[in-house]
């Protein structure tokens, strides 16, 4: 057995993800965590008045005292993207970044995706339309891209393109301004259709058409069906039932995810049965 295969694999920091990775540690299991430093939602909530014990107490007071609870546990993140997670039969196999990560179990705790996919990215994801920048810019060495970015964070990855591709085109959707190398070009223009013309992409706009070899689209999340193929879904959310299980053996879902209420109390409820259920599913 490989000995850095982890007992569980939790995908997401806010408070579902914590609650699931302490609880696990609790018992004993040995815990990847992966996600941004803690959820950016929670960090910018203004106060949040139902979390049992802490009346009134702001999101970047609750955040600091996640992550203090997770360096008291020894629990550290994983900073990485997770594009996929592939069932192997006895484990499960996570892209994060350009890393194939191992773990026995899987809990989704991504919070919820907002928005539609773009006409189009569906169907030519991994042909020719991709979700990471560091696992598959080799594949466009010397040739153009373009990336549409839903938050400021991945003009990173967009500035990582440029020093591998002779042309990189950035679409931020957001109001932000960029802070990118003088050799991306920047067009702030609404995306309408990403479609194949022979060995091309066409990025379709509000104003015009862009030829490229590639399209990134990135965003915080990823749809969970096609995080994780297979996985049944109702409208964005992943259907589970009471111990948090999901239809594919040993894939645990909780939070946002799972649907209404959106409640940070709820979140981290559901993260502990995610975590005693991964653990029995273990046993």
């Amino acid at each position: 057995m490989n000995n850095n295969r982890f007992d569980i694999a939790i995908i997401g920091c806010g408070p579902a993800g914590v609650s699931a990775a302490i609880t696990a540690k609790i018992r004993n299991k040995t815990v990847l965590l992966i996600g941004d430093e803690i959820s950016s939602k929670v960090e910018k909530a203004q106060e949040i008045k139902n979390y049992p014990g802490l009346p009134d107490i702001r999101g970047d007071a609750l955040a600091g005292a996640f992550i203090s609870h997770l360096e008291k546990m020894e629990i550290e993140i994983t900073k990485k993207r997770v594009s996929t997670v592939y069932a192997m039969g006895d484990y499960f196999a996570i892209q994060a970044d350009e890393e194939m990560l191992e773990a026995k179990s899987v809990i989704l705790a991504t919070g919820i995706v907002t928005g539609k996919s773009i006409p189009g990215e569906d169907e030519l994801l991994g042909r020719g339309v991709s979700y990471c920048a560091t696992c598959d810019a080799s594949l466009y060495r010397g040739k153009s891209v373009i990336v549409v970015g839903y938050s400021k964070k991945e003009e990173e990855e967009a500035a990582f393109l440029s020093e591998v591709c002779s042309d990189v085109t950035y679409i931020p959707i957001y109001k932000d301004e960029t802070d990118l190398p003088d050799t991306v070009r920047v067009v702030r223009e609404q995306v309408k259709e990403i479609r194949s013309e022979g060995d091309k992409r066409i990025v379709v706009t509000s104003e015009s058409e862009y030829t490229t070899d590639g399209v990134f689209v990135l965003r915080d999340a990823i749809a969970p069906d096609r995080l994780v193929p297979g996985l049944e879904t109702d409208g964005g959310h992943i259907v589970v039932d009471r111990h948090m299980q999901t239809n594919l053996d040993g894939v645990f879902a909780c939070g946002d995810i799972t649907g209404t209420p959106y409640q940070y109390i709820k979140a981290a409820g559901e993260g502990n049965v995610a975590a005693l259920s991964a653990v029995n599913y273990l046993s």
